[in-house]
């Protein structure tokens, strides 16, 4: 099903994939009344994982397209709980953004605005949200980005 989100996102050059399988004993998410646990999505592409170290051996703009990716995990994630209607996602309330980075790379909060910028876009006052950018000195399977997030749908 297709409707006013999924056409916003189409016009960003973004179709939704189908909701990643955890990667180990956790589940996608939980909902609790009309509120969406999302569990960790990392950074991934058609390719497979986007990989690498913030402050090291990627650039910001590379971390915010790993965010971004991991942006559209979540709304994959989302969709799902949603039973195949994105329409049904009232806002995102908060994401959680965690940057594998160097002790002395500084930028979490432009990293992860590859995520935040592209909910806005997407979902405009839907998409506005709190958040936290925080440094992780290594992330599963050493991708770049890894982002929670907790939703309100109807």
């Amino acid at each position: 099903m297709s409707g006013n989100f999924e056409t916003k996102l189409a016009e960003l050059g973004v179709t939704l994939p189908d909701a990643p399988a955890p990667a180990a004993n956790y589940v996608p998410y939980v909902q609790v009344g009309d509120i969406v646990y999302v569990s960790g999505q990392i950074s991934q592409n058609e390719d497979g994982l986007i990989t690498g170290k913030l402050g090291q051996d990627m650039s910001v703009e590379d971390g915010a397209e790993a965010a971004r990716r991991c942006a559209i995990s979540l709304l994959a994630q989302v969709k799902s709980a949603c039973g195949g209607d994105l329409d049904r996602l009232v806002r995102v309330i908060k994401l959680s953004g965690f940057v594998n980075s160097t002790p002395d790379f500084t930028e979490q909060p432009q990293v992860i605005n590859g995520a935040s910028n592209l909910l806005g876009e997407a979902l405009g006052e839907a998409g506005k949200h709190a958040r936290a950018a925080v440094s992780s000195p290594s992330l599963p399977m050493g991708v770049a980005v890894e982002i929670e997030g907790v939703f309100q749908i109807k």
